[in-house]
């Protein structure tokens, strides 16, 4: 199983899943999704119902599908990692006959899209950045930012296929070089830079200002060259070279704040920000109009 930490909306509500490359088919957490689908307000109302219809599924014989189903260690809510019920597309669909829900239809049809999609990203990687860009767009962000934010994803993926190639392992020790390297352009880990915006599942990076992405970049661009200079032999030196590739940026940030009396990091995030740009848009329309208004004698 690959690409695990995955998240996958469905109308705006998150549901943790997982690619399988090898097999090409989604796991999604079953749990999730019967909270949705139940509108369950909790984790623990959601977990709740799982296990009544687990019992209402073994009491209608579909004993192969639950044995079938398998288990995943995802992050919750607290960070944590724990052991949770995961089914494919086709045990899902089982699975849904038995939650009885007015988004069942809308559901099933959600599932079909995403399967394609996945693989069709997978066959044309342009048309996964095609499809960020549309949902940043419909999500409100400027032209600009979604530039660097498109950028910054791409560079991302540079520097974990250069952590792959020095033999540095996904999940943990790609979080630990993450933070080595956030701590050190911009003062915090990664957790303590969420906090900070008030975010709990949320993306840091689609969080970020402009400014804020562009030094993340020049970390992250820093922390790849450098390694492939140097080419660390294990993650002790992986994890110095992520503090080095971090303090490049971090230099750039004490310039920037020097030179503008402004802290670079800020605890805006992207509701914040986005209220911001649109408020300039709006004066800015708003003067223009008035600008085209015929002056009227007093």
């Amino acid at each position: 199983m690959s690409e695990q930490d995955m998240i996958q909306l469905f109308e705006d509500q998150p549901i943790r899943a997982a690619w399988d490359a090898e097999q090409e088919e989604w796991y999604f957490s079953v749990v999730d999704v019967v909270g949705i689908l139940t509108e369950q307000t909790t984790a623990r109302g959601a977990s709740n119902y799982w296990a009544k219809v687990k019992e209402r599924l073994k009491a209608e014989g579909a004993t192969e599908l639950l044995t079938n189903c398998q288990q995943l260690k995802l992050k919750a809510a607290d960070g944590k990692r724990r052991l949770t019920d995961v089914a494919s597309t086709e045990q899902l669909l089982r699975i849904i006959q038995s939650v009885p829900s007015k988004k069942a239809e809308p559901f099933k049809r959600w599932l079909a899209q995403v399967g394609r999609e996945r693989i069709e990203e997978t066959i044309d990687p342009e048309l996964a950045i095609d499809r960020a860009l549309e949902t940043y767009q419909k999500k409100g962000y400027d032209s600009d930012w979604i530039h660097q934010r498109i950028l910054s994803i791409r560079v991302r993926n540079e520097l974990t296929a250069e952590w792959q190639e020095r033999g540095v392992a996904k999940g943990r020790e790609y979080a630990i070089l993450t933070d080595e390297l956030t701590k050190a352009w911009s003062g915090m880990t990664t957790r303590q830079y969420k906090a900070m915006k008030g975010l709990k599942k949320e993306n840091l990076r689609d969080n970020m200002s402009t400014t804020e992405i562009v030094l993340n970049m020049l970390a992250e661009v820093s922390t790849r060259e450098i390694s492939k200079a140097t080419q660390p032999q294990n993650f002790e030196e992986s994890r110095a070279v992520a503090r080095q590739g971090g303090s490049v940026a971090g230099d750039a940030r004490r310039n920037i704040e020097d030179k503008t009396g402004q802290p670079v990091v800020t605890s805006l995030n992207a509701t914040q920000l986005n209220a911001v740009v649109t408020g300039m848009i709006e004066a800015s329309v708003n003067a223009a109009e008035d600008d085209e208004k015929p002056e009227r004698d007093g």
